[in-house]
């Protein structure tokens, strides 16, 4: 969105913005192609730099364990095919961190040197660079709609593991109608959405199916196998 001349980032719950762009992958249509599946949507500000590469080498190595949860990645920073090609390339041949070597990243990352889809997503914040994107992650449901945004400063490398649990915790809000507390894991108790009305929370209160501290507050079990068996494909 792009008020006065100033681009804003698009906000949760709103239709992730529509962008073609060519990639290490081929041409991508964003969201249009990744209808009915989940998707993440992350920048990174430049290519050959080391948090980056160490970011790249985690998600590549995490993207069948995304693929399989029904997410498919989608990289960007503002740098050519070329240069793109070249570092994936470097990354496979030659780098190895935390016991992880030989990577292939199989995900497209988008070419964006002329910076549309950065300035599209909010991705180019000024108080941190005018030319680099920051680490944004937009999570993209199958509708096309824009669940949950995370942002860190260049600095900063993510932590992929929470990016996953993240995406695992809001297909389990989805298919049980729960909300997940601080924390959550699959397996950990899930939060049973408070009543609207003061009959609905005195039927809450004697309701021996669910664990309530109050009636605003109240816990169900949820069998890890059983999420795992509804969210994340065998």
């Amino acid at each position: 969105m792009e008020e006065n001349n100033v681009i804003t980032m698009p906000r949760i719950g709103d239709p992730a913005p529509q962008f073609t762009a060519d990639t290490t992958q081929g041409k991508i249509n964003f969201p249009a192609d990744y209808k009915g599946s989940w998707a993440i949507l992350f920048s990174h500000p430049s290519d050959f730099t080391p948090v980056c590469t160490s970011e790249f080498m985690a998600f590549g190595n995490m993207n069948e364990k995304f693929e399989k949860a029904g997410c498919k990645l989608v990289g960007l920073s503002v740098d050519g095919l070329s240069s793109h090609i070249a570092w994936l390339r470097t990354i496979k041949e030659k780098i190895e961190f935390k016991g992880m070597k030989n990577i292939e990243i199989k995900f497209p990352l988008i070419d964006d040197i002329s910076m549309n889809v950065a300035k599209k997503y909010g991705m180019i914040q000024p108080g941190e660079s005018t030319t680099k994107a920051v680490r944004a992650v937009f999570f993209v449901d199958p509708e096309g709609i824009i669940r949950a945004i995370i942002y860190y400063p260049l600095s900063l490398g993510r932590n992929f593991d929470e990016l996953y649990r993240a995406l695992i915790a809001m297909k389990t809000a989805d298919e049980f109608s729960v909300a997940t507390p601080a924390d959550w894991n699959p397996g950990d108790d899930v939060i049973v959405p408070a009543p609207g009305t003061c009959n609905g929370a005195k039927e809450r209160m004697e309701d021996k199916s669910v664990d309530c501290k109050d009636w605003f507050f109240c816990l169900k079990k949820i069998d890890k196998q059983t999420i795992l068996d509804k969210v994340v494909k065998k």
